[in-house]
C-alpha cells in the first residue's frame, strides 16, 4: 500500500502559501507508516515545533490500474473518507531552502491521518462535494471538491503514468485555504458534507 499526495491543488491555499500555481500535479509520497487511522491520537514529535493541519479528501484505489483514461477513473475508486496531511513546516521551510525532498517534512511516522471510509457509491457527485475540519470545536477549514485546479479524473489518469495504482492505495488529493500549526490537547473532526468522519486528539 502507498500514500500518494497531491500538492498545490487549491488556488487560496496556494496563495496563502506564497507559492507558485503548477502546470501539472504536484505529486508526493508517504509511507505507509505514515498512516493513522481509528481514534489512535497523534504524538507530537520532537524533530518539529511547527506541525501544520492540512484537511483533504482521500481515495482508496479499488482495482489495480496503469495508464488509466480519464473517463474510466472513477471506477478505480472504492471507498472516500477525509484525512489530514500533517507537515512539518519549519522542516519543510529548510529543506526547501536547500533545494531537498520533503519527505522528512512530509512522511514521517503518522503523518497521514485517514477517517472512517465510506463506499464511493454514496458520493452523488465527488467533484461538487463540500467536506470541512473543525479545530477544538471551531471550523479552521471547508472547501469544495470543485475548487480543485486538477480534479480527480485527471490526478488519477496523470498518477497512473508513473505509478501502477493497486488496490488499497491511498489518494491524498490537496487541500483548501485555512492550514495552521496543531498543538498538544487539540481535538479535530473531519466532515464529507455533514457526515463526520475522523476524530483525532493531539497527545
Amino acid at each position: 500500500m502507498k500514500i500518494i499526495c497531491v500538492g498545490r491543488n487549491y488556488a487560496k491555499h496556494i496563495e496563502e502559501l506564497e507559492n507558485e500555481v503548477p502546470d501539472e500535479p504536484v505529486i508526493f509520497l508517504k509511507p505507509d507508516s505514515a498512516r493513522l487511522t481509528g481514534s489512535m491520537p497523534f504524538f507530537y514529535p520532537d524533530y518539529s515545533n511547527d506541525i501544520h493541519y492540512e484537511a483533504e479528501i482521500v481515495l482508496k484505489v479499488g482495482r489495480n490500474g496503469k495508464h488509466i483514461q480519464e473517463r474510466f477513473a472513477h471506477d478505480y475508486i472504492s471507498e472516500v473518507t477525509i484525512g489530514i496531511d500533517l507537515t512539518a513546516r519549519d522542516v519543510q521551510s529548510r529543506l526547501k531552502a536547500k533545494g531537498l525532498p520533503w519527505e522528512l517534512a512530509k512522511g514521517f511516522d503518522y503523518s497521514a491521518v485517514v477517517g472512517e471510509f465510506i463506499p464511493f457509491s454514496e458520493i452523488d457527485d465527488i467533484q461538487n462535494q463540500d467536506f470541512s475540519l473543525m479545530k477544538n470545536g471551531e471550523l479552521v477549514q471547508e472547501g469544495n471538491t470543485r475548487m480543485m485546479l486538477f480534479p480527480i479524473a485527471r490526478l488519477i489518469a496523470f498518477i497512473s503514468k508513473f505509478f501502477i495504482l493497486k488496490q488499497g492505495d491511498l489518494i491524498f488529493t490537496g487541500t483548501p485555504a485555512g492550514v495552521g500549526p496543531i498543538a498538544i490537547e487539540d481535538r479535530y473532526e473531519g466532515f464529507i458534507g455533514n457526515k463526520r468522519l475522523l476524530r483525532l486528539k493531539v497527545k
